[in-house]
Formats: C-alpha cells, sequence, structure tokens
C-alpha cells in the first residue's frame, strides 16, 4: 500500500477532492448526528458552507491518546497561534446533550495542525480524514450512497432487516418533506423541530418529549433519535403523518412558518384518525412503551455468547 505524503497545498488538495483509495479504519455514520469513528473513537463534525468541519478536540483525543486533549489543544495553540486562523467556532453536541461552541477544522485546515502533532497515526489519519470528504462528495452525486451507509450502520447495530428497511425509507420521507420546507421559507432546526413536535402529537396522540419518556429516554439528550427507537408500527405511522404533512403542504402551496403549522397538524391529524382506527379495530395499541433498542442489545449478547 503506497502513503501519500502531503506536502504542500496542491497535495492536500487532491487528496481533499478526490480522496484516497486506502483507507486504515472502517467509517460508521451515524445519521441522526453525522457522528464518525476512527478506531473506535468518536470524531464529531457538522456539515457547514458545503463542506465537512471537524471537532479538533476530538481528532487531537485520536492522535495523542491524552487524558485531557482540551488541555492539549490549549497548550499547543499557546505555542503556534498561528493555529486559530485555520479553526471555526461551530456548536456541536456535547456528551451532557446541549451543544457549545467548539474549535472545528475543514479537511484541509485540519491536514495542517496535525502536521503540528507528533503521531504515529497521523498518516494512516489523513487518509481517512480525505476518505471522509471524498465520500461526502460522493453521497452529494448518489444520494442512494447516503442511504447504503445508514443501512451498515442499522446492521452493525444488529436491527433486523425489515425494520432497517422501514427506517431507510422513513428518513427519505422525512427528507422529502424538509426540502419542501426550505423552499418555502421555513426555517432549519426551532422551526423544523415545532412543526416535527406537532405532526408527531397529532399523529400518537402525545408530543415527542412525553414519547421519548416513555420509552426511557433523556428527553434533554437531543442526540437521541426517537425513531430509532421506534417499533415497526411507530414508523410506519410516523411515515403516514410526514407523508400526509407533505402532500398538504404542497397542496396548500405554504409560503411560511404559520401555513407550515397548519399543514402539519392536518397531516398529522389525518395519520393519528388512521391509527386510532386502527387501534379500535385490531384491538392494539401503536404507541408503545418497547423500545426497540432492548431487543438489539440482546441479540449483541447472543452473538458474543455464540463465539
Amino acid at each position: 500500500m503506497m502513503l501519500i505524503k502531503i506536502m504542500s497545498d496542491d497535495f492536500l488538495n487532491i487528496a481533499i477532492f478526490i480522496g484516497m483509495l486506502y483507507c486504515f479504519c472502517r467509517i460508521v455514520m451515524k445519521p441522526e448526528n453525522a457522528l464518525i469513528v476512527f478506531e473506535g473513537k468518536n470524531i464529531r463534525r457538522l456539515w457547514h458552507n458545503e463542506e465537512w468541519y471537524f471537532s479538533v478536540t476530538d481528532v487531537v483525543a485520536v492522535l495523542t491518546e491524552s487524558q485531557s486533549p482540551r488541555q492539549y489543544w490549549g497548550v499547543l495553540k499557546g505555542r503556534e497561534p498561528q493555529l486559530l486562523t485555520f479553526c471555526l467556532q461551530l456548536k456541536l453536541p456535547s456528551s451532557d446533550g446541549k451543544s457549545y461552541a467548539t474549535d472545528c477544522a475543514n479537511t484541509k485546515n485540519m491536514f495542517r495542525i496535525i502536521q503540528t502533532i507528533p503521531s504515529q497515526k497521523a498518516e494512516p489519519f489523513k487518509q481517512w480524514l480525505a476518505q471522509v470528504g471524498y465520500e461526502r462528495i460522493q453521497e452529494i452525486e448518489n444520494p442512494e450512497l447516503a442511504q447504503d451507509r445508514a443501512k451498515e450502520y442499522y446492521e452493525l447495530k444488529c436491527y433486523p432487516k425489515d425494520w432497517i428497511d422501514k427506517r431507510i425509507r422513513g428518513i427519505a420521507v422525512r427528507q422529502e418533506l424538509t426540502d419542501e420546507w426550505k423552499k418555502r421559507g421555513i426555517e432549519e432546526k426551532r422551526e423544523f423541530a415545532i412543526l416535527t413536535n406537532e405532526i408527531s402529537q397529532a399523529t400518537f396522540g402525545l408530543p415527542i418529549r412525553e414519547h421519548k419518556e416513555m420509552k426511557g429516554l433523556d428527553p434533554t439528550f437531543k442526540n437521541q433519535n426517537l425513531r430509532d427507537h421506534m417499533t415497526d408500527l411507530e414508523l410506519i405511522f410516523s411515515m403516514l403523518g410526514e407523508r400526509l404533512t407533505t402532500e398538504a403542504t404542497r397542496k396548500k402551496d405554504v409560503q411560511n412558518f404559520a401555513e407550515g403549522l397548519g399543514a402539519a397538524q392536518e397531516g398529522g391529524t389525518v395519520a393519528g384518525r388512521a391509527r386510532q382506527d386502527a387501534e379500535k379495530t385490531l384491538g392494539i395499541k401503536v404507541v408503545s412503551s418497547h423500545n426497540y433498542l432492548d431487543v438489539t442489545k440482546k441479540k449483541e449478547l447472543e452473538q458474543k455468547d455464540a463465539k
């Protein structure tokens, strides 16, 4: 295997834009928070200005195996102040579920930072980092690749195939809805969250916060995606609520948040009536306290015991 030594900006650009053919680790992407893993260690990242930005302290932790990566990075910045020019302060989720301003760098500038850190992992990490950026370009050109990587993530978590198929379909339905919202002047994050909660409440008869609590999740942890804990039926009705909201959004020709709110309530209400009819006719409960990860954890243990 040939290792490419990065010597100049020209080489950096080549590495970033065409990617490396070799990679020393398996990349696992969590679709809900864009978390990736290098040699078993988490690295936070954020898609900003049409490129990935990575947490510098997370990268420092990987390269140095330091117990205090923030302190290490602080000393490094003090010794080489020019490193600050390579960073942006972007909000990333922390272990307490909240988001904080964090030093982040894009792929090109992260290469420069890595060059200042003595580490045997530097070269393989550079190759891995370039591959991450290249795969994002591939996903933009071919969205099916993003779905394939999401499938791989859920397979590694031991979810059954039929559940994965529903979850991936739900992601596509959700994407279609959010694309409509973006085109119609609805702002991401806060307004998206409000509309999503309206759909969920009308569909399931309770807000997302209570739904999470029912399943034993901590509502303050934003990186806990309720849908990853849903049963098959909950996923199906969640999809129905969002698909109907997309139809209502288009039919009403929604142009702002207030109009979007009405469409969300309408789509969720229709899905809610379907849920109530199913529960009454079949004598079942769609909304469940069952946490699907309990099953996957059990399967993981069974696989370990079998070995």
